[in-house]
């Protein structure tokens, strides 16, 4: 099949389009420079068809559209959509044409879950102007599918990590790499409230599994829905545990009040946790497990470990 990836050389891309093309499928990747960020591009990438693109200027001046509509794709992948808009234009341009449209979600589209874990059917409650965009895109396609039979399907990853990719940190943010120089160290590490919120990591290669299940199974993919997240959620409190332990130590924490942590963290970084404090995610794989044999090589621990090493190797954690 010929595979059209708007997007193919970010977290997600970098690891999807080695898949494909190892898979025997035409890949063409629109992007704005010709160069995945997180892999070597001599890995995957020789075959690949560029298309040279700004997606933004061209969705300003209009030129976007008849970009879309003059390339020719069994099936496509959009990775980089945060609007109605932008996705009604996508639509508008492949209806008819393809045989499979796989759109790019988030987990914050599902709104703090009322229970945990978060099931793929539970209402969504989206509480920031980005989950509300993802859910109406969500809710469009899945009405273009039923009305029109838009080949859709929508894959809602959690909170992206990989090598070169530090995941949400055990404080909830990314605010370099001091969190992670106190813990091995054993210097106080400050956490809000009772650090029982909880993050769900995925790796970026685990999203590319799942996306590349979802176009290889069509038939129990299409008209869907999946979280995209690693087995299972972690606690703050579990991550300082861990990344602390394996320096062969036990976390030094005291907890705090807000209006402490936005102190201690300053007001980018705590703007951040209090994001990820305020959703909380927990979501079951549950669906993806059954429907495509989806199970991330990852857990939450080993994306720690895996960018832990990469901040060794590279000289920017020293401890």
């Amino acid at each position: 099949m010929r595979v059209l990836i708007i997007g193919g050389t970010g977290h997600i891309g970098s690891y999807l389009v080695p898949r494909l093309v190892a898979g025997g499928h035409e890949v063409a990747v629109v992007a704005r420079r010709p160069e995945p960020q997180y892999i070597d591009p001599r890995l995957g990438f020789g075959s690949v068809e560029w298309i040279l693109a700004d997606r933004s200027a061209e969705e300003a001046d209009g030129s976007w559209a008849r970009r879309m509509a003059g390339i020719e794709a069994d099936v496509v992948v959009d990775l980089i959509c945060y609007s109605p808009e932008q996705n009604r234009v996508m639509v508008e341009a492949f209806e008819g044409r393809i045989t499979h449209f796989l759109h790019c979600g988030t987990i914050w589209a599902y709104g703090p879950p009322r229970r945990a874990p978060y099931f793929e059917s539970d209402e969504r409650r989206p509480i920031d102007e980005y989950g509300r965009n993802k859910a109406a895109i969500e809710a469009d396609l899945i009405d273009r599918w039923r009305t029109d039979g838009f080949p859709a399907t929508i894959i809602h990853p959690g909170h992206i990590s990989g090598r070169k990719w530090l995941p949400i940190d055990p404080q909830g943010t990314r605010n370099g790499v001091g969190v992670y120089e106190k813990l091995a160290r054993g210097e106080v590490v400050h956490l809000p409230r009772a650090g029982h919120e909880t993050i769900h990591h995925v790796h970026a290669d685990d999203l590319a599994q799942l996306f590349e299940s979802a176009m290889i199974n069509r038939q129990a993919s299409v008209g869907e829905a999946f979280s995209g997240v690693a087995a299972y959620a972690m606690t703050l409190v579990g991550c300082c545990e861990f990344v602390a332990r394996l320096f062969g130590r036990e976390p030094n924490l005291e907890f705090v009040s807000d209006e402490e942590m936005e102190r201690v963290m300053g007001a980018g970084a705590w703007a951040v946790t209090l994001d990820h404090l305020d959703h909380s995610p927990c979501c079951s794989i549950d669906k993806g497990r059954k429907l495509l044999g989806y199970e991330p090589r990852f857990t939450p621990e080993q994306i720690f470990v895996e960018a832990i090493e990469y901040l060794i190797e590279s000289g920017e954690l020293v401890v």
